[in-house]
């Protein structure tokens, strides 16, 4: 078996352009005071690989442009909508407000399996702070909460890792 070219690989992306104008996934996702700007980079570069509709930045949680972003973003800080909020509570009333289910990535009193878990119509994951979590005044103000299952002795994933398997299932939910 042989590996693709990095230039074959390029051969089949779609364009900067054709990016923009494609559908967009049924789904945002917010970051509740994310400290990491690498790790912010990396939830871009994800974002960017699912069509996310919206990148929800909140609190301490740094905006492009930023090198320490870019560095992990590779271009995807460039493509992926976003919006900056100082208050992560506003961003959860704001899209409540439009209709749209806001749900926890935390371990919760019941919370469901991630992979479990059913939604339809727009929905938005929240993930929070890497050692802190999630703030308990957006928890108090979310629909649902989900959790990814550990087997080992950490209790979490991190953040960027914990978005990307996350983002993935809701993507195949979709599909």
């Amino acid at each position: 078996m042989r590996k693709y070219s990095h230039e074959e690989i390029q051969e089949s992306k779609p364009s900067v352009g054709n990016v923009s104008e494609m559908d967009r996934s049924p789904f945002f996702a917010l970051l509740d005071n994310v400290r990491s700007m690498h790790n912010v980079g990396a939830i871009f570069r994800t974002s960017d690989a699912v069509l996310l509709k919206k990148l929800y930045l909140c609190g301490i949680t740094a905006a492009p442009p930023r090198k320490e972003i870019s560095k992990t973003a590779l271009g995807a800080d460039e493509l992926v909508p976003f919006e900056y909020f100082d208050d992560a509570v506003e961003a959860v009333k704001a899209l409540k407000a439009e209709g749209v289910r806001v749900v926890a990535v935390e371990l919760a009193k019941g919370a469901a399996v991630y992979s479990d878990f059913k939604w339809d119509g727009p929905v938005c994951y929240v993930f929070g702070h890497e050692v802190e979590g999630i703030s308990d005044e957006v928890m108090e103000e979310v629909d649902d909460a989900v959790y990814v299952p550990m087997l080992g002795r950490a209790n979490s994933l991190n953040v960027a890792t914990c978005f990307g398997v996350v983002m993935l299932d809701a993507l195949r939910k979709i599909s």
